[in-house]
């Protein structure tokens, strides 16, 4: 009984977060979606492309289930492009496979027990069960939905974490006077610091 409510719970978190990553990039120009917006060129359609590769992969031939969408090889030298769409790749391509992954993802998710076992061969422990790659799986997507929180708010300024809530955000003149706020305790404690 709770097996089965742990893997509900689980998938029903993941569910919900695919969604957000995908919201961040509502509204958003080509460029915006694509650019650099970090030292290391991280950009909302890198996260969106790369999260779809890691669960073709996590969900498909960690428990013999190759996914249909078409991945490099794990122990294939990665030139970093699965965190980047080119010039090449169109956003609804990209979103597309996300959304086509899912459906993959889920029903390998549907298909097995909790308990079933997976062998990921990367891993240094790679002998796994459906637990610990939901739980895999679901953090990396809820660690890159926070770049995309990051990402999105440097871009527009639009925050919150899901589409049905956003109008409950605060206006711009309250997150404007709470910086200011945080710079203002940020100065005085920077002063008051031991040189």
């Amino acid at each position: 009984m709770i097996d089965e409510f742990a893997k509900e719970y689980l998938h029903d978190d993941l569910r919900s977060i695919r969604e957000t990553v995908l919201w961040k990039l509502d509204g958003l120009s080509e460029y915006d979606v694509r650019r650099p917006l970090t030292v290391t060129g991280t950009n909302l359609l890198g996260l969106v492309k790369h999260l779809s590769i890691m669960e073709c992969r996590y969900f498909g031939e960690v428990f013999g289930r190759p996914s249909p969408e078409p991945v490099a090889p794990w122990d294939v030298d990665d030139d970093g492009t699965d965190m980047w769409a080119t010039e090449h790749e169109t956003r609804e391509e990209i979103i597309g496979r996300y959304r086509r992954v899912w459906k993959h993802s889920d029903a390998t998710i549907d298909a097995l027990a909790i308990d079933s076992p997976g062998y990921v061969p990367w891993w240094p422990r790679p002998d796994v069960k459906l637990f610990n790659i939901l739980v895999h799986v679901l953090t990396e997507t809820s660690r890159h939905a926070g770049h995309a929180d990051i990402l999105r708010e440097q871009l527009d300024g639009s925050t919150g974490a899901a589409a049905e809530y956003a109008h409950l955000e605060p206006d711009r003149a309250t997150w404007a006077a709470r910086r200011a706020a945080i710079e203002r305790a940020a100065r005085a404690a920077a002063a008051d610091a031991p040189h």
